[in-house]
């Protein structure tokens, strides 16, 4: 790994990164972004940037946490169970930054499980299946100190609505990102060398197949057959930078602020779909150097 940094600190900076990536990223039906706050009364893009620093000190520890596990099944449970705990106090972390405004609650589950299993491995192996695999065999463990009474905006919609939630989309190996953010993000990146399309194509692509628990809270099931919708014309139309895409993307930002709705579990997966390019590309790049150290002594 070429830095200096303990590999912890480079993996929490990587996060960061993310995160920093999908809030600047504009323009984003709903969500903050950089021409303001999208339909939210209650955070502006200087939350998300108070909430994105706070959370440094926290993805530092789960990558420590992550980089020493004990082996066999009853190691994995108590990684799990140490999860947990750093999770909730980054959580706590993010709620006083924010004055007590969830901002990040997805993020922190889904790049916390990310990073964990990218700190126990060789950075030459940080291939996308690998990471969402051993994420998802982590978050199929359950929590031994979850309080099941705990109510939150994500369970009440999967109760309602019977949408998958972000546990279940981990344990399954994030298809939303395997299967179509992730290959979007990298065919449009090739065919039009733009960082800017192919992350907004890529956010188009999990907007599409999202049962987002977010957009179910506000704007319920209309509301989100709406979003899937516009999202799928976005894409039909040949992404945001062809006029058509532009045009619909636009239409878009319109229906979700009509209905009030924010995309926000969208948006943690985009930050963890740009979290696992970037491990893959260093991965790549630790591979040709391993390749080019071996050639050089033979």
């Amino acid at each position: 790994m070429p830095t200096r940094l303990p590999r912890a600190d480079w993996l929490a900076d990587r996060v960061r990164d993310a995160l920093v990536a999908e809030l600047d990223l504009t323009p984003k039906p709903g969500l903050i972004d950089r021409r303001g706050a999208g339909v939210h009364h209650d955070m502006t893009y200087a939350t998300m940037q108070a909430s994105i620093a706070a959370l440094v000190p926290g993805f530092q520890a789960i990558a420590e946490a992550g980089a020493a596990p004990d082996d066999g099944v009853d190691g994995l449970q108590a990684l799990r169970a140490r999860l947990g705990l750093l999770g909730r106090e980054a959580e706590a972390a993010m709620m006083l930054a924010t004055g007590g405004i969830n901002t990040h609650r997805g993020a922190i589950w889904c790049l916390g499980l990310l990073t964990a299993v990218a700190a126990a491995r060789d950075p030459a192996d940080w291939q996308a299946d690998t990471l969402a695999g051993a994420a998802a065999g982590l978050a199929a463990i359950d929590d031994p100190a979850l309080d099941a009474r705990r109510i939150s905006n994500g369970r009440t919609a999967i109760a309602r609505y019977g949408a998958a939630g972000a546990r279940e989309i981990a344990a399954d190996g994030f298809p939303p990102i395997i299967g179509h953010s992730l290959p979007t993000l990298r065919r449009v990146r090739a065919a039009t060398g733009c960082e800017t399309t192919a992350r907004l194509d890529a956010l188009a692509a999990l907007m599409a197949v999202l049962d987002d628990t977010c957009v179910l809270h506000r704007a319920g099931a209309a509301g989100l057959a709406a979003m899937q919708g516009g999202a799928r014309a976005v894409l039909a139309a040949g992404g945001t930078a062809t006029p058509a895409g532009a045009r619909a993307w636009a239409r878009l930002d319109q229906t979700l602020v009509a209905y009030r709705a924010s995309p926000g579990g969208a948006a943690d997966l985009l930050a963890a779909t740009v979290f696992i390019d970037r491990l893959e590309a260093e991965s790549f790049a630790n591979r040709q150097g391993e390749n080019a150290h071996a050639n050089a002594i033979a």
